[in-house]
């Protein structure tokens, strides 16, 4: 009996030591936490910006995004195109091509044939 009073007594100790521990922690992370004064820049004039006259280009192809790469492919095939050869013809990722696909069957421009078979609408 004495021998567990003994224990329980150094445990209440090594308890106590750990508390004053953890409170010195949490007083030195609130200072960490004050935000630093930072100081304002000082104000400088701006030079006058010189306007250039716009150079006028020749009308531009506009390029092919995705979901046409895509669907042009998919309107090309008449049994329908699965996942696999999208991703061989088109050079894009598997998720890519899962992207482009879903975009298409919502705007039902596309049709599920079977499961990874897509065909034109």
């Amino acid at each position: 009996m004495k021998n567990l009073k003994k224990n329980l007594q150094t445990v209440d100790k090594d308890l106590k030591v750990l508390v004053k521990k953890v409170d010195k922690m949490i007083v030195a992370a609130g200072k960490l936490e004050k935000p630093k004064v930072v100081k304002k820049a000082k104000a400088v004039k701006a030079k006058p910006i010189k306007k250039v006259a716009a150079k006028k280009s020749a009308a531009k192809k506009p390029t092919k995004t995705g979901i046409d790469t895509v669907l042009s492919i998919i309107k090309r095939s008449k049994k329908g195109v699965n996942t696999a050869s999208l991703t061989k013809k088109t050079g894009f990722s598997e998720k890519q091509i899962q992207n482009n696909v879903y975009k298409l069957k919502k705007q039902g421009k596309i049709k599920t044939v079977g499961r990874g078979q897509y065909l034109q609408a």
